[in-house]
């Protein structure tokens, strides 16, 4: 049996079954493992997680009087934050599809892009944001056209391309954000230039930390934890860039609880971007396959964030996310009433709930079946989703191409 518990009511003997929060708040290769050393009780202690899953039939229980909230309780409590959400309006102006071939050919310009500007990062040259503006130019009408398009390409990145894709991806959902919070368009590309800066602090930290595949050291995490004050320097001495994009740069892993870095901020002390950009950056991270993880599924990345909400994120910068991406974003693999499974396309702009979704397997037959696009908000409406469910756990591996396309999908989507 699973309970979620706070990190110190950890005791040694109990068994690690998952660590809540973004991978990057913890020097952990391993996710599960048996807590028996006082030093990685004092390591998690000081890390920037703040709770944990421990599994009772594996180790030691919680002692009695300790707070703990069994699997039921916390997807409970994730469910009702989630459907508390109300329904965005998007306009759309093309299909799915037509802008699928055009966030292609963009994704592709700007990764080369981010690759010679961070390049030029690393080698400790000065670093020329002059096209930066039009790049998110690009980016923003690309988001405009069809919001789910470029956001749900980017995530599609190697674990070899992720770094320079991240910046991509955060700056598509940095956009999106902005416009959901209606922003001005001025302060919506400020939004867009932080998301593809945010990270170019990372360039200071050594190719062999930054993809290392297995548990990192006490002095690798801490390297990896100053690239936010790298990246701010690096960008004051460009003299290019705005505060706001500054800040975003140097706060995106600060948490509202104060718990997170480099300056313990909490709360109103975080700027709205820099909250903003702690939502964007965690999202695009949890859904991306890393030298060290695989990516999780999106719908499954939303509820989980919807669980470290509570002094994670900002709760109403968070609900704005999930209207941006929605409950089951694009990818998605969710079960419907009928017994099939399905991949979401899109979401439908009355409901997020109803969503369309292309179905190709019976979980009754475990068979599959002719591909149809359905879409849940359109009559006869004789079918609905009833969850989430795990691709690895069906042998599905490939979902992708279900939406995007097998010949687009084929090798890296971004050359």
């Amino acid at each position: 049996m699973l309970k979620r518990i706070a990190v110190t009511d950890l005791r040694l003997g109990m068994h690690i079954h998952e660590l809540c929060g973004s991978w990057m708040e913890h020097p952990f290769w391993k996710t599960r493992f048996q807590l028996t050393s006082p030093k990685d009780l004092q390591r998690l202690q000081d890390s920037g997680v703040r709770e944990v899953w421990i599994d009772i039939g594996k180790g030691r229980d919680v002692d009695p009087g300790q707070a703990s909230q069994s699997v039921a309780e916390v997807q409970a409590e994730a469910e009702a934050r989630l459907l508390a959400v109300e329904t965005p309006r998007v306009v759309r102006p093309v299909s799915l599809d037509e802008e699928v071939g055009r966030a292609l050919k963009l994704c592709s310009e700007a990764k080369a892009a981010v690759v010679a500007m961070f390049s030029d990062a690393r080698m400790g040259l000065a670093v020329d944001t002059g096209h930066v503006g039009e790049l998110v130019e690009d980016i923003s009408a690309s988001v405009l056209r069809h919001p789910n398009a470029l956001i749900s390409l980017a995530r599609l990145k190697t674990s070899d391309e992720y770094t320079y894709m991240h910046s991509v991806a955060v700056c598509a959902l940095m956009i999106a954000l902005a416009r959901q919070l209606q922003l001005p368009e001025g302060l919506v590309r400020e939004a867009g230039v932080a998301g593809l800066l945010h990270d170019i602090g990372k360039m200071a930290v050594p190719q062999d930390v930054l993809n290392k595949p297995g548990k990192l050291s006490d002095s690798e995490f801490s390297t990896v934890r100053g690239h936010p004050q790298a990246g701010a320097r690096i960008l004051l001495e460009s003299k290019q860039v705005s505060a706001l994009v500054l800040d975003v740069c140097l706060h995106h892993h600060e948490k509202v609880d104060g718990s997170g870095y480099p300056h313990s901020l909490e709360g109103e002390q975080i700027s709205l971007f820099a909250r903003m950009g702690a939502v964007c950056d965690v999202y695009d991270a949890i859904t991306s396959d890393r030298p060290y993880k695989q990516g999780w599924n999106p719908a499954e990345a939303i509820r989980k964030m919807a669980e470290w909400c509570k002094g994670h994120f900002d709760e109403a910068v968070f609900q704005a996310f999930v209207k941006t991406v929605g409950i089951y974003p694009t990818g998605s693999l969710v079960r419907l009433e009928s017994g099939r499974l399905g991949v979401v396309l899109e979401q439908y702009e009355r409901s997020l709930l109803t969503p369309r979704v292309k179905v190709f397997f019976s979980t009754r037959s475990r068979m599959p079946i002719p591909q149809q696009v359905v879409d849940l908000a359109r009559p006869p409406g004789n079918d609905r989703i009833v969850g989430r469910e795990v691709p690895e756990a069906w042998g599905f591996h490939d979902l992708d191409a279900l939406w995007l396309g097998r010949e687009r999908r084929a090798g890296s989507a971004f050359g």
